[in-house]
């Protein structure tokens, strides 16, 4: 039976039908993603909604190594480890509107639960300091026993009602906990030999510790100090993330190319799957319909992608290199919802779409292993730490 002839109409429709079958336009995130460039003492100003390109660089009197954002005031925070200075960014002029200073070496700062305030931790003095954000002047100081090396604090209300915060001292071996609402030590509790990590369970009652040397997870009580369980680990911790439920906590670290998966509720550990070339940094990516664990892979400059749901492998992505941290942009439509990578070695941001990463054809075959970027933007010097602020 002779076939039926195909018309010229048919044939210049096809490619049109093909086309609609593909991923859906990029739309931009209405905001920005502020680098810490630490070599270039500046943050740079990446615009995520129209250019997707570095629009502005923020000189600074110091190397940056930290960036917070508060969407509600339209600021960024960066903190200056070596001058002790942490320093307002604010959105609209995008310049330094304020700076303050509460000692002489700074580590790491957090929001408080309410997000009122900048708790700042100081090795030199040894203490945590409170910086409220509507004086931006220094406020409650709580005073350290030992050099500090890393701080943690509980959840905003309700997830958790009584407000703490946990400080790391690798010389002393101790976790210090300490009341952010009276501003005082509570008690200091002995950690091991090398504690590299420490994190609040997400109701505040329980406190995880990484234990690089003994190579093993400590579980203490808030409230008592006691020790819960230390669980064994087959590597030396060095990164922690937990997804948004607060029941899974991923480990990575020296020694073995996976990621340990942790029951922080129920204290035991579930399995260790491979997560490529010596896993770093980590972020859950939660979303329908499936949420994925994605790892930072320095050694070889990509990103792992594992489904959380078969703890398999989805994808391999080339982000550039020495990749440090991994940050998403909340946003409420998939289309305009971005992963981000911050890439110390290259000097750049890599973007990928968050459909690259819901493509069903991702996995379905031995052969397609790996999802494409949307884009690489420049941002300085020795990058190392970013955050997205929403302006919608």
């Amino acid at each position: 039976m002779p076939s039926s002839p195909i018309s010229r109409r048919a044939l210049l429709a096809a490619p049109l039908a093909a086309l609609s079958c593909g991923p859906p336009k990029a739309a931009g995130f209405p905001g920005y993603c502020f680098v810490a460039n630490q070599q270039g003492h500046s943050v740079s100003v990446v615009d995520l909604y129209r250019r997707f390109r570095t629009i502005a660089r923020i000189l600074l009197d110091g190397a940056p190594s930290e960036v917070l954002s508060h969407s509600a005031r339209r600021k960024v925070y960066a903190l200056l480890p070596d001058s002790g200075a942490v320093c307002e960014i604010d959105a609209t002029t995008v310049a330094v509107s304020r700076r303050a200073r509460m000692g002489n070496q700074a580590l790491a700062m957090q929001f408080s639960p309410t997000g009122e305030a900048l708790w700042v931790l100081y090795r030199d003095p040894a203490a945590l300091v409170e910086l409220p954000l509507e004086t931006f002047r220094p406020g409650r100081r709580i005073r350290l026993g030992a050099p500090p090396d890393a701080l943690d604090l509980t959840s905003p209300p309700p997830d958790c009602a009584d407000r703490r915060a946990a400080i790391l001292s690798r010389q002393q071996r101790t976790i210090t906990i300490a009341s952010l609402d009276h501003a005082q030590v509570e008690r200091v509790i002995p950690a091991g030999a090398e504690p590299a990590l420490v994190r609040f369970r997400k109701d505040g009652r329980h406190i995880l510790v990484g234990n690089a040397s003994e190579r093993s997870l400590g579980i203490f009580e808030t409230a008592s100090g006691k020790t819960v369980v230390r669980l064994p680990l087959p590597l030396a911790p060095r990164h922690f993330a937990i997804d948004s439920t607060g029941g899974q906590l991923f480990i990575s670290g020296d020694g073995m190319d996976a990621v340990v998966i942790v029951f922080p509720y129920t204290t035991e550990i579930w399995q260790t799957v491979l997560a490529g070339r010596a896993p770093g940094a980590m972020m859950t990516l939660e979303k329908s319909p499936g949420s994925f664990l994605l790892v930072a892979n320095p050694e070889t400059n990509s990103l792992t992608v594992l489904d959380l749901n078969t703890q398999k492998l989805v994808a391999v992505v080339q982000v550039g290199q020495g990749p440090c941290q991994i940050l998403l942009t909340p946003a409420k439509q998939p289309d305009a919802r971005y992963v981000l990578v911050v890439n110390r070695q290259s000097g750049d941001l890599a973007v990928i779409r968050n459909y690259a990463l819901n493509s069903p054809q991702l996995g379905s075959y031995p052969w397609r292993k790996s999802a494409p970027l949307f884009t690489m933007i420049p941002v300085g010097e020795s990058p190392v730490n970013a955050t997205v602020l929403p302006l919608a």
